[in-house]
């Protein structure tokens, strides 16, 4: 059955009815809630396939383009540093601007020519460098934390990386220890006759709210069941449908119970309408709690993309919104390029490279500074 044929579940007022009660209003208020919740979830399902195509198709090539272009830059940097007609201060802001733009690429591209480049414009050894930044950020993390790192780490990520599982590591430890205490002072504290009977009541509640989803599953199993079929269409057609009923069941996921019964006519709207209330809050209870789980369910697609794709955290992000992201990185990087090309033709004439070697010297000397803004300390 197609999306569009869907029985909508829903509870619609009787002519007879002054209205709806207001647990038939909070049914049909959760189920909408769902249903937009699924709507995005599929946008999502349906959007990432485009999406993950169109960065490994044009975005990643793109990058790879651009890196490779901007590694020739340097290199023509590097030739134009000798031609005649700059002045010593020139050739002072070129070898900074080369040394600044063959550092990151040689990190990124691990370049043997890159780092002879960086060795030469910046009177340091790359490896060298690298390796002291490397050992200076490890000695502050494991100061900042209180971590012993270990030996054997070679780079910023080996840092992190390590870092992250010592702290997980400490957390899931802390974690066992806090649980053992409450365990601990639960066994030794009395429970006071409240407290048991809060949890007796809690006990109950979720019993009720298993046999609700419970006896809507078991009258689909019952209906569905393909070894009681003798026709083998037929059988098939049940086997996928039981399928569906297992997987929402699992899922506590009485919405897409209550619309399979729908589909397959074992209940009718009249049914639906006259749902009585003590049944409804039980329904209800379990809905809001699919909402939860949706709402998780939204939060993790939406980190694994933000991750993936390293997006703001702090930004809206919508299917339609990250589609429009990508774009405007895909524009971006393409006139990342375009400036690149320009640098390159720069390099060949001396007017023209003078003139764009202030640009240069201005935007490495910003770059700098916003570095020192972000290491003071308020």
């Amino acid at each position: 059955m197609t999306r569009n044929q869907l029985k909508f579940v829903s509870i619609a007022p009787g002519a007879d009815q002054a209205g709806l009660s207001k647990e038939q209003k909070t049914f049909n208020s959760l189920i909408k809630q769902i249903e937009k919740r699924r709507a995005t979830l599929r946008d999502w399902e349906a959007i990432t396939p485009h999406i993950q195509k169109k960065v490994l198709d044009e975005l990643l090539p793109l990058v790879k383009t651009s890196q490779d272009m901007l590694a020739g830059l340097v290199r023509a940097m590097d030739q134009a540093h000798d031609l005649k007609g700059l002045t010593k201060t020139e050739r002072r802001m070129l070898s900074k601007v080369i040394a600044v733009l063959a550092g990151d690429l040689a990190e990124k591209l691990d370049d043997a020519e890159l780092k002879a480049i960086y060795n030469r414009h910046s009177d340091l050894d790359f490896d060298s460098e690298l390796a002291a930044n490397v050992d200076a950020m490890k000695q502050t993390v494991e100061d900042m934390f209180g971590l012993d790192l270990g030996e054997d780490i070679a780079s910023f990520e080996d840092v992190l990386g390590r870092a992250q599982d010592h702290i997980e590591q400490k957390m899931r430890d802390e974690e066992t220890r806090d649980s053992a205490r409450k365990e601990q002072k639960s066994k030794q504290r009395k429970k006071t006759a409240k407290q048991i009977a809060a949890e007796e009541k809690a006990r109950t509640e979720q019993a009720q709210l298993s046999l609700s989803i419970r006896e809507v599953y078991r009258k689909l199993a019952s209906a569905l069941h393909p070894d009681r079929e003798t026709d083998l269409a037929e059988r098939k057609r049940k086997t996928l449908l039981m399928q569906q009923v297992n997987q929402a069941y699992e899922k506590h996921d009485l919405l897409r119970l209550l619309e399979l019964q729908l589909e397959l006519e074992h209940i009718d709207q009249a049914a639906i309408d006259n749902i009585n209330e003590s049944r409804l809050t039980h329904y209800n209870k379990i809905l809001k709690g699919q909402i939860g789980e949706l709402d998780r369910e939204l939060l993790d697609v939406e980190a694994r993309f933000r991750d993936q794709f390293n997006l703001n955290p702090f930004e809206p992000l919508t299917p339609k919104s990250a589609s429009r992201s990508l774009a405007a990185e895909i524009k971006g990087v393409r006139g990342h390029i375009r400036h690149i090309e320009s640098d390159m033709l720069a390099c060949q004439d001396i007017k023209q490279l003078k003139k764009r070697l202030k640009l240069w010297h201005q935007e490495i000397s910003m770059r700098d500074f916003d570095a020192e803004l972000q290491d003071i300390p308020f």
